[in-house]
Formats: structure tokens, sequence, C-alpha cells
């Protein structure tokens, strides 16, 4: 009996063990309800779809849906903690335990002035990465241009009081794109309230028709094909020059003719372009450019050495930014980290990596950088930093560094915002002030005063840069 009863008592106990024992299996499924840390979203996952939403205090917008199976293989599950990568950024996902009831409320009139205007303020508040840097007193933008807009206000009035605080806030990637009726109404109403006042008629310059006039008259054996977005060859004692113009259209999407001779390029591109998913968005656009960057390097693989012009490429895709770079590039080197808003501090950062090249170009690269340098292009100019091989000449990068945090208002309205914060491998921030040169040519800060210094003598634009380029060799 005693020898049943211990039996019966140790099995009781392991009975008891197991019912008690902590569930240390995690659900390692990615089918769920997610939430973004830092860049407010929702992300809906089941066995077949995936959708987007973006989130705020009082609100929720479906984004962006698609099939799960194109995207899950760059999702990784650890902990209850979703990460999916994009290029060389990780964006981190918590495990909701249901779907937000605020993603399930459609009673709210989505075209309502005053909530649109809060939801934009909501988002700000909750996301703009620089306050302080910029010493912005949000409390005092919010009440005063919130007190712009009642009732009765319309569609103008809010883009006005969007704009200004926009411009207030000192947003490098701030933008808001209303309907293009709107826009031209607004842009009348803005035009009617400014006098006329009669100016000196002065040659204005876009950023490809400069760099377009620039790299004519540089270029000695022009060797470009099978792209407008670049220009490439051989100027004068073997020195070779790349000329790049955005970081940004070089997938190839199978564009329609017929559409593009209609709409033009670029619209033609954004619509097959916005079609595709985030992950399909930067994988073509690599591809595209790492097409074009091996006919370069094989082109230019005799030169003494290279010079690559970005002084008027305005941005474009981080990723395009470092495909180029890493061809010069002969070992995995760290070469920025970034981190992104979240509450009252920042997500954990990610480190930022350049990835060598198969046979990198090693002898002495120049990189010309200028006040419009920007976005993609700034990134390009604080990696650059990191190689040894290589020089800035020219003036500082415009200092927009941050990725632009993509939102939709409940009208449809897009707009952006800089939510994160870039660093050098030392955690110094470049955003606004722009990353140094090595060789300070001191460009104009205004746009079209710079482009006309250029454009109203090239040779001896052309032989500041030779000049400063031989000093730096004699060091």
């Amino acid at each position: 009996m005693q020898t049943k009863t211990t039996l019966f008592s140790l099995l009781f106990i392991f009975i008891l063990l197991i019912s008690c024992k902590p569930n240390e299996e995690k659900n390692n499924s990615i089918e769920g309800i997610w939430k973004s840390i830092g860049y407010g979203k929702i992300l809906k996952i089941d066995t077949i779809s995936y959708e987007y939403y973006n989130i705020t205090d009082i609100s929720c917008l479906p984004s962006k849906k698609g099939n799960i199976s194109d995207v899950s293989e760059k999702m990784q599950i650890s902990n209850d903690t979703l990460t999916i990568t994009r290029g060389f950024s990780e964006y981190r996902y918590e495990r909701l335990s249901k779907f937000p009831d605020l993603c399930q409320q459609s009673a709210i009139d989505k075209n309502d002035i005053l909530y649109n205007f809060e939801v934009f303020a909501n988002i700000y508040k909750n996301h703009y990465a620089y306050f302080e840097l910029n010493k912005i007193d949000w409390e005092n933008i919010y009440k005063n241009s919130k007190n712009k807009l009642n009732s009765t206000s319309t569609e103008i009035d809010l883009y006005l009081v969007i704009e200004d605080m926009i411009e207030k806030l000192k947003d490098n990637h701030g933008s808001i794109e209303p309907t293009d009726e709107i826009y031209e109404l607004a842009e009348n109403q803005i035009q009617s309230e400014i006098e006329e006042e009669e100016t000196e008629e002065l040659k204005e310059y876009g950023d490809f028709e400069i760099a377009g006039i620039v790299a004519d008259y540089y270029l000695k054996e022009d060797l470009t094909k099978d792209t407008w977005l670049m220009k490439w060859g051989k100027m004068e004692n073997n020195v070779g020059y790349i000329q790049i113009k955005g970081m940004f259209l070089y997938a190839d999407l199978n564009l329609n003719d017929s559409l593009v001779q209609e709409n033009g390029f670029v619209s033609t591109y954004m619509d097959a372009f916005d079609s595709l998913n985030y992950e399909q968005q930067i994988l073509k656009e690599v591809a595209g450019i790492s097409k074009l960057m091996d006919m370069i390097m094989q082109d230019l693989k005799d030169t003494r050495h290279i010079i690559i012009d970005v002084r008027f490429n305005g941005g474009g895709q981080d990723v395009v930014a470092l495909e180029i770079l890493r061809r010069f590039n002969s070992d995995r080197k760290q070469i920025a980290i970034k981190k992104a808003r979240h509450n009252n501090g920042y997500t954990i950062k990610t480190r930022i990596y350049l990835e060598p090249a198969k046979q990198p170009y090693t002898k002495p690269v120049y990189l010309l950088t200028s006040q419009q340098s920007a976005s993609a292009t700034d990134m390009m100019a604080l990696s650059s930093m990191e190689l040894n091989s290589l020089k800035r000449i020219g003036s500082h990068t415009n200092g927009a560094i941050s990725d632009a945090l993509e939102k939709t208002l409940p009208n449809g309205w897009y707009f952006s915002l800089s939510n994160e914060v870039y660093t050098d491998n030392n955690d110094k921030c470049y955003e606004n002030i722009g990353v140094p040169v090595n060789y300070e040519l001191n460009y104009p800060n205004d746009r079209q005063t710079f482009f006309r210094s250029i454009a109203n003598d090239l040779e001896k634009d052309k032989r500041n840069i030779l000049n400063a380029i031989k000093e730096l060799q004699s060091k």
C-alpha cells in the first residue's frame, strides 16, 4: 500500500509540474496582428495575405496590401518580435493580441478638415525626430495652426496651414501632396496675395539640365549608354568621370511606351513602381543600378582615377547610393548607424554596412558634392567617410539624411516627415549641417545662384576641380 501511495504521489506531482510549467514555447508563426516599433504601422498577416495600416492616437487607415508569399522571406520572428528587412534597414514589430478597435471604426468623416489636421499633427508629434535639433516649440506651432481652422475651413485652408507648419518645423523631408486641383487653387491664391515686383530675368536651370551641361563639357570621350540618369566616360589624361543625376528611377518596369509618351516617364514609372510591394521596389532599383554600374566600371577600370559628380543630385533611394559606392569598397565595413523616434526616445540602433565589390576600383576617387546633394546623396557622402581612397570636393551636402516616413491623411493626401536619425560611426549627426568635404570650393548656398555660377564659366569649374585633386594628391 505504501508503494502504491508513493507511486501515486509521484505521478500526481509529475502531472502538477507539467500543468504548472510556464509555457516556454513561443508562437513562431508570422500570422497575426503586429504593431511597428517607432513607425506608426499595424501589420495584419493571415495565411495568404498581408495588409498595412497607418495608425495614430485617433486614426487607423489602410495603407498597402499584397500576397504574403512575396514578402515572407524578408521576415524573421523571435520572442514575439517580427523583424522585416528592406535593403539595409530593419523594422521591428511587436505582436498584438487583437486587431485594434480603432482600425475597425467606419463612422468617421474622412474629409473633415479639423480631423485631418489632428491626424497630421498627431503623426508629427509622435514621430518627428528633430524638435530639439531645430529648436521647435511644438505646442506653440500646433495651437497657432489649429486656431487658423474651424468648421467652415476649406481644403485649401488646410493645405496652406499644413504647408506653413512644415516650413516652421524645418523638416528636410517634410512635404504634403494634395490633389492637383487643390494645389493649383492654393498656388493661385498665394500669387494673388503677392504684389508683383519687377525683377531682372535670369536664366533658371533644372537639376538634370545643369548636370547634363556639365557632363557634356567635362567628357572628352562619352561612353554613356542605356540610360539618361547617368553619364560617364573619360576626361583628358585618362581621368574617369561619372555624372549621377538621381538615386532613383533605375528599375526595369517594362513601361508602356504609349503611356510614357502620354503621361511622361516619371509619372508612368511611379504608377508601376507603386504597384509593387516594398521588397520588390528595392530589389528592382538595386538590380537596375547594378547593371549600369557593371558597364561603367568595365569602361573605366583602366583610368588613373575617377571623379563622381553628385553636385546636382537631389537624392532618391539609399540602396541605390550604396550600390554605386560599394564598387569602390574592398571589404565589408560599417559606414553609419540609424535609429527612429519612438515614444520619448528612439528605437534600437541599426548598424549599416557597405558590402564589398568582387573587383573593387581601389585607385583614388573624388566625390563632388554641394548643398544641393541631398537625401540619398547625403547618405552616399556620409558613407564615403569610411573609404580611405575617396575624398570629397566642393561644399558640404544638404543635410537631409533621415529617411522620409510616408503617411496618408484620411482624405487621401500623401505627406512625409523625418523620423530617423543617422550618424557616422562616432555617433555624430549631420542633419541640417551636411557632410563636410576634404577640399572646400565655397559654392553659393542659393540653388540657382550656384547653378548659374557653374554654367557661366564651365572651364573655371573644371579647372577648380582638377586643381583641388592635384592639391589633395600632393598631401
